[in-house]
């Protein structure tokens, strides 16, 4: 089975080729799209440069709508989700993450970080269905309704589809991996801000 590797980003410049050539030299994975949400850096000539075809979108849609035009953008069989400001991500990572899919193991594969930074590691231990890593059959993605809307609440809208259809969904612990936090991105106050929304987003999609 074929299987895409899908990256979601916006304005991730700084760590968008690190994720790109970690995912490219895992074995499983036949190609690597980097779905550019209308940023205002540098993140397309980056992860071109590092090796990703590039879907760029001329506005900024949100996570869900980046996920979507991914999947639509490959043929691939499986597609396995990364944000594009992980740390630490390394070929095993990737490995472990498509395993279980590609194996026939699990439907949904959810990837969770252990020992990576603390601030991480516990809001994934508090709310694991959030997390962003994720390998799942890319007939699933599809079949999700309006999930170009969701935007941050795209891991609820995802969670929620599993459930209704009894998918089978299996944890897989990502060692070591980390996220930058968008205070740390872009400033205190403004990414004080962009969590709020993210937040509302996802609350709205819980609800």
């Amino acid at each position: 089975m074929k299987v895409a590797a899908v990256i979601p980003a916006y304005n991730e410049e700084r760590t968008v080729a690190s994720v790109v050539r970690a995912v490219r030299e895992a074995p499983s994975i036949s190609e690597v799209i980097v779905v550019d949400d209308g940023s205002t850096d540098r993140t397309a000539q980056v992860a071109r440069q590092a090796g990703a075809r590039v879907v760029s979108l001329e506005t900024n849609v949100g996570k869900g709508g980046a996920m979507k035009a991914g999947a639509l953008a490959t043929d691939a069989d499986i597609v396995v989700y990364l944000d594009a400001d992980l740390m630490g991500l390394t070929q095993e990572h990737v490995e472990l993450l498509a395993g279980p899919v590609l194996k026939q193991e699990a439907d949904i594969a959810l990837g969770i970080f252990e020992d990576g930074r603390f601030t991480t590691d516990m809001a994934q231990k508090l709310t694991p269905f959030l997390s962003g890593q994720r390998a799942m059959r890319r007939s699933i993605i599809l079949e999700i309704p309006d999930l170009e809307k969701t935007r941050y609440g795209v891991e609820v809208a995802i969670s929620r589809y599993a459930e209704q259809k009894a998918l089978r969904v299996v944890r897989v612990h990502l060692r070591h991996v980390a996220q930058l936090t968008k205070e740390e991105k872009i400033g205190f106050l403004r990414g004080f801000c962009a969590r709020l929304r993210m937040y509302w987003e996802i609350i709205r999609l819980s609800r």
